[in-house]
């Protein structure tokens, strides 16, 4: 009995052993792992860092942001372009902005920045069948236009003609009490229509943005040609927490394409949806699905522009391309993300021949003194030239800056029209 028990107390003692050692490397193993990741998230860190220090250094000219590790080198965040490793980040800023492909039109049809009325009046630029106000909110600068909800009240700039077959619409949104309980109807619609008046005419291409917020509602896209409904669909997307967040909208209309970007994502792009030829005369906005008091929806800085071309070949073909699609902080020399695209084909006509070099100058508005003026232009023209070097690659040695202020007006700086072309960039090959 005494040597059975013995053996058997070897056997466990054996196991017990076995297990303890077994159980020892696992948790070994996984202290390695931990170590591991704790360095890999060191490393993704500092590249988030740096290439955060290089977008700022673009959109956030006059400020300055300290480095957040004691060791980096502050000169070390130029040039910086996205490589595999800071796409496995999540960090994918700057990529955005790369591919990022909205050209607005260069000569404007209608603009409104609701600047030149007062609070709590309806704009004067601006008919509808119902009701509606400007109003300053705690949250954002300047004039906002609020939409009041209602059965079929329809909300239209006033246009003097009939669109041209190419050109741009842009505008800034922001929503208010969004929450799980808003409505799964809840949806801006932006109509092009064949009618200026409220009633709906036999041609026209109507979008709708969700602002649902408990699950997640399409994109609606419908169009009527000839009085028959010909597309009726819904795009599947996820938009909830960008219409949080105060999104700019763009939407490009060549001929019959029709496309739409959120902020700097394309989500509709249809080759045959707008009625054509010519018979779009007017754009419509209405809401629809808000609860009166309690979600709310605001507009602003409307712009309308014919356009919306191909900038590269006026680069090429005239030695020269003037825009007022480049936007810019009010003051500053912050280049807003939705004026990526313009750039971005300019440096491609930079990448296409190695022996071209390009000056860009800017221009702005009459606010404000002569001299602020020039020495906003100055930057803003640096501006530019950065991002090309910093987003786009293009070698420093091929760029020069220049600034005119206020000095070379195209347009009548009077009229809020009149500004908004004459803030504009200017590139010349050389």
């Amino acid at each position: 009995m005494l040597t059975k028990q013995s053996s058997l107390k070897q056997t466990f003692l054996i196991i017990l052993l076995f297990s303890f050692s077994f159980g020892h490397a696992q948790i070994w193993k996984k202290i390695q792992k931990k170590a591991e990741k704790a360095v890999e998230r060191k490393i993704e860190k500092k590249v988030e860092d740096e290439t955060e220090r290089a977008m700022d250094s673009i959109l956030n000219p006059n400020e300055k942001r300290e480095p957040t590790d004691s060791h980096t080198n502050p000169d070390h965040s130029e040039k910086k372009i996205p490589t595999q490793a800071q796409e496995k980040t999540g960090f994918t800023k700057i990529e955005v902005y790369r591919k990022f492909d909205f050209v607005p039109g260069n000569n404007i049809i209608f603009f409104d920045d609701f600047s030149k009325d007062f609070v709590g009046d309806f704009p004067s630029k601006w008919n509808t069948n119902g009701s509606g106000e400007l109003v300053q909110l705690n949250t954002s600068k300047g004039n906002w236009f609020e939409l009041k909800p209602g059965y079929n009240i329809q909300y239209l700039p006033l246009i003097t003609n009939s669109l041209p077959e190419e050109y741009t619409i842009e505008f800034d949104l922001l929503a208010e009490g969004l929450d799980h309980k808003t409505s799964s109807t809840a949806r801006l619609y932006i109509t092009l229509d064949d009618n200026s008046s409220f009633k709906t005419g036999k041609n026209n291409a109507t979008i709708s943005i969700p602002f649902g917020q408990y699950c997640a509602f399409g994109i609606g896209i419908k169009n009527r040609i000839n009085n028959n409904h010909v597309i009726s669909s819904t795009i599947t997307a996820d938009i909830r927490k960008a219409v949080k967040n105060s999104p700019h909208i763009s939407i490009a209309v060549n001929k019959e394409r029709f496309r739409l970007w959120i902020n700097q994502t394309k989500y509709v792009d249809i080759p045959q949806l707008i009625p054509t030829p010519n018979f779009i005369s007017n754009v419509k906005f209405n809401i629809y699905g808000f609860k009166d008091g309690k979600d709310r929806l605001f507009v602003k800085n409307i712009k309308i522009a014919e356009g919306g071309l191909d900038l590269r070949k006026d680069l090429l073909n005239n030695g020269s391309v003037s825009t007022n699609g480049i936007l810019f902080d009010t003051g500053k020399a912050s280049i807003k993300p939705q004026s990526f695209g313009i750039i971005r084909q300019i440096s491609q006509v930079l990448q296409q021949d190695e022996k071209l070099k390009l000056v860009i100058i800017g221009h702005t508005d009459s606010d404000g003194s002569e001299d602020a003026n020039l020495t906003l232009s100055k930057r803003r023209a640096e501006s530019v030239k950065q991002a090309l070097i910093n987003i786009y690659n293009i070698s420093e040695d091929k760029l020069t800056i220049d600034g005119k202020g206020e000095s070379e007006p195209i347009a009548d700086n009077k009229s809020i029209n009149g500004k908004a072309q004459n803030r504009r960039v200017e590139f010349i090959l050389r």
